[in-house]
């Protein structure tokens, strides 16, 4: 499971990289995407990258992914989301701090999957019975 970090100038622009990191990045998020505080997402980006950061954001969101640290990496990378967003590793510090402030934060308000969240299609044709068709791909936030 990886953690990742979202910053930018406005809800607009987090609310569409979160929606191209599921879309088109095909990671599936385990969690709703959390409020976190701009300044303390703008402190741990420039602990895990080192150096200081050209802007500073307005806001921020953190989720956690199903897929693992370096897949997350490589389908960001494949994607031009409108925000700064961060693959945060187990590795830094940082992780555990965002870990501990994610347990206590409120929801990010204005997502919604693109997934469904039943089970799956109704095949409606099998002798006149409802029958779910279990697709283990659809995202449910359970």
């Amino acid at each position: 499971m990886a953690l990742i970090l979202i910053r930018g100038e406005n809800n607009s622009k987090l609310l569409n990289a979160i929606a191209d990191i599921e879309r088109h990045g095909n990671l599936n998020l385990t969690s709703k995407p959390k409020v976190v505080d701009a300044a303390f997402a703008d402190s741990l980006v420039e602990g895990i990258l080192n150096s200081k950061l050209k802007t500073t954001s307005n806001v921020a969101a953190a989720f956690f992914v199903k897929e693992d640290t370096t897949l997350s990496i490589i389908q960001v990378k494949k994607i031009h989301p409108p925000a700064h967003v961060v693959v945060v590793s187990h590795e830094y510090g940082a992780y555990s701090k965002l870990e501990y402030v994610l347990n206590n934060a409120q929801d990010f308000h204005g997502y919604h999957s693109h997934k469904a969240v039943n089970d799956g299609m109704i095949d409606y044709k099998v002798n006149k019975k409802e029958r779910h068709i279990k697709n283990d791909k659809l995202n449910s936030y359970k």
